[in-house]
């Protein structure tokens, strides 16, 4: 196994982790605070890449990835697209 291998198993599993452990969050009217809200629909919507990540050694689909966070955003009005579009310029052009 190569460290990118790692590094990406690694990153896998704590996502899915994540997924099981904010599972009582999901649902766009639970009462739950709204960032940990935000973090259980995001966990959730990567999920199952993660765990073919994780379990199979797959490589995320960036297109389904990158559209699933935006579903995020729409249910729960975040902003997490934003977030990564300015995370993704290059150093400088923020």
């Amino acid at each position: 196994m190569t460290d990118q291998t790692d590094q990406i198993k690694v990153l896998a599993f704590a996502l899915y982790e994540m997924r099981l452990l904010l599972a009582g969050y999901l649902g766009s009217d639970n009462p739950g605070d709204h960032p940990v809200r935000v973090a259980a629909h995001l966990a959730y919507a990567l999920h199952n890449q993660a765990h073919a990540a994780w379990q199979y050694g797959e490589s995320f689909d960036a297109a389904s990835a990158i559209s699933s966070i935006a579903s995020v955003d729409k249910l729960l009005g975040s902003n997490l697209m934003q977030q990564f579009a300015q995370a993704a310029l290059p150093r400088g052009q923020a």
